[in-house]
């Protein structure tokens, strides 16, 4: 069993990750969260992170973002070591976090949303293939940001990150709280993205939408990845799935 789980976490071997996160440990004051995080992503996959409520999977978007107190480790996004970065460096070089509370602006209208963010590299979608990605916000431009439904303001949530010119999108939670139809739409984004070249970083609870979007998952516990499953092998796995979720 234990060589099993070591040959399943072993780093992914076909190609250089595009992200590879090594040994990755993090603290908020005494609480250390974070215990020695593996994670590989490769360029145009999309990855999810899986877990209870508390495992870490948020903590491990914001350490690699840098927006935790202490972290080490390795983080390395194109071959670049972003551990000692700031926040702000980090997403210079193409990395977007989409947290799971939003940030939409109440009193900005959609269009004064989108265009808030900076670009910071080439590459960013211009706003009329956003409004393509999402016709909904092109209807609603100048509808301020407590008019929006979750399922907008999630919309909105993405859309802003993609001017930005950054290429791997850490998404918390997009489908937490949607109606289905609005989870499936979501999901077509997503697949979307995948499609231009995007590579995501995705932390889920709903294993059937993950089902949908992802190439391969993590399995967090405790602060550390116990497991990982490709997508092929997930109907498969879901015994031992249910046992790491408690569903």
């Amino acid at each position: 069993m234990a060589d099993a789980l070591a040959e399943r976490l072993r780093p992914v071997q076909d190609g250089t990750p595009l992200m590879a996160v090594r040994r990755l440990e993090a603290w908020y004051g005494e609480s250390h969260v974070l215990h020695g995080v593996d994670i590989d992503i490769r360029e145009g996959e999309v990855v999810t992170l899986l877990g209870r409520n508390g495992a870490g999977k948020t903590s491990t978007l914001r350490a690699i973002m840098g927006l935790v107190p202490r972290r080490s480790g390795s983080v390395q996004y194109a071959g670049r070591e972003l551990i000692g970065a700031r926040s702000d460096v980090i997403a210079r070089t193409g990395v977007a976090y989409c947290p799971e509370e939003r940030g939409i602006f109440a009193s900005l209208d959609v269009t004064e949303n989108l265009m808030l963010p900076p670009v910071v590299r080439p590459g960013g979608l211009p706003v009329d293939e956003i409004y393509a990605l999402f016709p909904n916000l092109k209807e609603r431009a100048r509808s301020q940001g407590t008019k929006l439904s979750g399922g907008e303001q999630q919309m909105l949530a993405i859309a802003r990150i993609l001017r930005t010119g950054a290429k791997l999108l850490l998404l918390d939670e997009p489908s937490e709280g949607l109606a289905p139809v609005i989870v499936q739409q979501i999901g077509r984004t997503i697949r979307e993205l995948k499609s231009r070249g995007f590579t995501v970083l995705l932390v889920e609870q709903n294993t059937r939408f993950a089902q949908t979007v992802a190439d391969r998952h993590y399995v967090m516990e405790h602060g550390k990845v116990v497991d990982m499953v490709r997508n092929e092998e997930l109907a498969g796995s879901m015994g031992r799935l249910q046992q790491y979720l408690g569903v």
